[in-house]
C-alpha cells in the first residue's frame, strides 16, 4: 500500500487533488486588526506550500464583523478584501498544492469583547464558562437567509481572488454546528423543530455557495461526526446529514467532532481510546463511506503512515492533518517520502478539564504558528513556557475566554 498516499483525487466537480494528504484547517490568529491579511498570513502559506500537503485549507475566514470567532481572523465581507487575498492566494501560486478557504460563522461562541451579545438558533447559552454569561438573541429567519447571502458573498470574493475551493465550516460548535444540536436549536420553524429542519441552513448555505462560485470550483464541508454531548448532535443524524449532502454538490465532506464543552478534534475524548491512532472519528467515517459516494476526509489523530494508508484502504479519499504541521510544517512530504513519521512533543500538561485541556493544546500550537509567520522554526517542545508565552500574545481580548479551545483539527 506505499503508493496510496500519493495517488490523486478526483472530485466531483472535476478538480484533481495531487495527493491524499491535507494540511486540515487551523486557527491562524494573524490578520491586522482590521481584519485584512498580512505579510505574516502570507509567510505562514507559503512555508506550508512547500510542505507536500495536496491540499491547504485555511483557519477560520469569517463573514463579517460581527462574526469574529477570535482576535485577529481574516474578515471578508466586501471587495475591499480582494487585493490582500490575492497576496494570500499568491504566497501558494506556482505550487502542487491547492489552497481552499475555510468560511464560518460563530454564532453563540463570537469573541468577547467584539461581539457582547452573540446570536444564535436560538436564546440559549452555551454551557462553557466564559460564553454561559452572554445569552445569545436568537435569530429571525430574515437574518438567517442574510447570514446564507453572507457565506455566497465570502465564497465568491475568495474564487475572484484565487482561491481554487471554499470550505463551508459546519463542525466544533460554531453557527452551522449549532444548528444542526438539539441542544442550541429548540427553534420551531421551518429551520428547526426535526433533524430535517436542522441541517436545512446547512444545506441552503451549500446550495447559495455553489450558486456563487460556478459548477467547476470545490465545495466542501467540514462536519461533526457527533459532538460528544448527551442529547447533542449524534452519529445518527450525522450520517443522515451526510446523505443529504450526497445529493447537495459538495465535493469533500471533511469529517471531524467535538465542540467548545467537548474539543473532541483535540483529542481530549480519546485519551483511552486504544483504537485512537488510527483516526479519533475513523469508525464514523467508515460508516458514511456506506452511505454516500461524496469524496471523504478524516481529520484528527492520524500521525503515522500505516494509519493513514490503513484509513485510505477502507475508503477515505483524503487524510487531514492539522497540529502535527505546526510543529513540521513538511510532515506531509516526509511521508509522502517515505521516512520515518517525526516526532512530535507530547503537549503540554493536562489539568482535568476538557475545555481548558484543549485550550492548553491550543495554545501550546498557535505559537508555533507564529513562530513560522514571522520567518522562525517552530520549536521542538509544547511545554507551559510555550503556552505562556501564546496567552501573552493573545492579550486582554483573548484572555477573557482563556479556558476555551479554539478551531484545530
Amino acid at each position: 500500500m506505499t503508493d496510496l498516499l500519493h495517488q490523486t483525487v478526483d472530485l466531483p466537480c472535476g478538480v484533481t487533488i495531487p495527493n491524499r494528504i491535507a494540511k486540515a484547517g487551523m486557527s491562524e490568529q494573524l490578520a491586522a486588526r482590521d481584519g485584512s491579511v498580512t505579510p505574516e498570513l502570507r509567510r505562514l502559506y507559503a512555508t506550508w506550500a512547500t510542505g507536500g500537503a495536496g491540499l491547504l485549507v485555511t483557519g477560520n475566514v469569517v463573514t463579517g464583523r460581527d462574526a469574529l470567532v477570535e482576535p485577529r481572523n481574516v474578515i471578508v465581507d466586501s471587495d475591499r478584501a480582494v487585493p490582500g487575498l490575492r497576496e494570500w492566494s499568491g504566497a501558494v501560486r506556482g505550487a502542487p498544492s491547492h489552497l481552499w478557504m475555510q468560511i464560518g460563522h460563530p454564532g453563540r461562541v463570537a469573541t468577547v469583547p467584539f461581539n457582547r451579545r452573540p446570536v444564535g438558533p436560538s436564546a440559549r447559552r452555551e454551557a462553557v464558562p466564559g460564553f454561559n454569561l452572554r445569552k445569545p438573541r436568537a435569530l429571525s429567519v430574515r437574518d438567517v437567509e442574510r447570514i446564507v447571502a453572507r457565506f455566497a458573498q465570502t465564497a465568491a470574493l475568495a474564487v475572484e481572488s484565487g482561491f481554487d475551493g471554499v470550505q463551508i465550516h459546519a463542525a466544533h460548535g460554531y453557527l452551522l454546528s449549532q444548528f444542526l444540536s438539539p441542544l442550541a436549536n429548540t427553534r420551531t420553524d421551518r429551520y428547526g423543530g426535526d433533524a430535517a429542519g436542522r441541517r436545512r441552513l446547512l444545506l441552503d448555505t451549500v446550495e447559495a455557495v455553489r450558486d456563487a462560485v460556478g459548477s467547476d470550483t470545490p465545495v466542501g464541508v467540514k462536519l461533526n461526526s457527533a459532538d460528544f454531548q448527551y442529547g447533542g448532535f449524534d452519529e445518527g443524524e450525522s450520517l443522515d446529514v451526510v446523505r443529504a449532502l450526497d445529493g447537495a454538490g459538495v465535493d469533500l465532506v471533511e469529517i471531524s467532532g467535538g465542540n467548545y464543552a467537548v474539543p473532541a478534534m483535540e483529542g481530549v475524548a480519546h485519551r483511552d481510546d486504544a483504537n485512537a491512532s488510527r483516526g479519533y472519528f475513523a469508525g464514523f467515517a467508515t460508516r458514511a463511506r456506506e452511505v454516500t459516494a461524496v469524496p471523504l476526509m478524516l481529520t484528527g489523530g492520524l500521525r503515522t503512515r500505516a494509519a493513514m494508508e490503513l484509513a485510505v484502504a477502507r475508503g477515505i479519499d483524503i487524510i487531514g492533518m492539522a497540529r502535527p504541521m505546526a510543529f513540521v510544517p513538511d510532515y506531509p512530504a516526509r511521508i509522502l517520502a517515505g521516512e520515518p513519521e517525526p516526532m512530535l512533543p507530547t503537549g503540554p500538561p493536562t489539568l482535568g478539564y476538557r475545555p481548558v485541556d484543549g485550550y492548553l493544546q491550543l495554545a501550546a500550537h498557535s505559537h508555533q504558528l507564529h513562530r513560522m509567520a514571522r520567518g522562525l522554526t517552530p520549536q521542538r517542545t509544547a511545554g507551559l513556557g510555550t503556552v505562556a508565552r501564546s496567552l501573552t500574545r493573545i492579550g486582554v481580548a483573548g484572555a477573557a475566554q482563556a479556558v476555551l479551545p479554539r478551531d484545530y483539527g
